[in-house]
């Protein structure tokens, strides 16, 4: 249903579900994402107060759920409230530092903040926590492609496909990139382990 934009039956559905299993902190994410897309779609700040108080909900079930965290980040940037979006993840950098998901969402709001310095510090702890993240990777990827060191970022690139070859959008730079940089050079790039040790030691989602 939701996928469908079925969003009021999404919502009774996902209802259901809590009422199945409260415990389950998913049934709460559900929800929160459908009265977010709702809030968003009809400028209805009563749906966005209530997806809040639903993400804060799954949380209380599952300190470390990912989408939640991101879900809810967005949404407090979304209205303006970017300092609480900050101080959610960085709690949550905080509270499990082993967690490479933690430290690539702050990745993630430090780019969409143009801090891409941070942002590719982050991701370097991320991989040091996961070395073979594909999420982390391909971020890193990215940053490093606009920061103007493309030989760097396709490596990125074919690491992250490596770990997950579903991904078209990462696909599509990697082959934009070969093709740009032509065949001798893309090919004589240093090897990841090298490179992350010599550029900021340790190595690295």
């Amino acid at each position: 249903m939701f996928q469908q934009a079925e969003y009021h039956q999404a919502l009774r559905h996902f209802q259901d579900a809590i009422n199945t299993d409260p415990k389950d902190p998913d049934g709460y994410y559900n929800l929160a994402a459908t009265y977010h897309r709702l809030g968003v779609l009809e400028n209805r700040q009563s749906d966005l107060d209530t997806a809040e108080n639903y993400y804060h909900q799954c949380l209380d079930k599952d300190e470390n759920h990912r989408e939640c965290y991101r879900g809810l980040a967005v949404l407090l940037v979304e209205q303006g409230r970017s300092d609480d979006a900050y101080r959610l993840i960085e709690g949550w950098v905080e509270q499990r530092p082993d967690s490479a998901d933690a430290k690539i969402e702050l990745a993630r709001l430090c780019e969409e903040h143009k801090c891409q310095s941070d942002a590719k510090d982050h991701l370097i702890d991320a991989l040091k926590i996961d070395p073979d993240n594909p999420r982390a990777l391909a971020a890193l990827g990215k940053i490093r492609e606009e920061m103007g060191d493309p030989a760097q970022a396709l490596e990125d690139y074919q690491r992250s496909l490596e770990g997950d070859r579903f991904q078209m959008q990462v696909a599509s730079r990697a082959s934009a990139l070969r093709s740009k940089m032509g065949p001798k050079l893309w090919s004589t790039a240093p090897d990841s382990g090298t490179r992350l040790v010599d550029r900021e030691t340790p190595p690295l989602r």
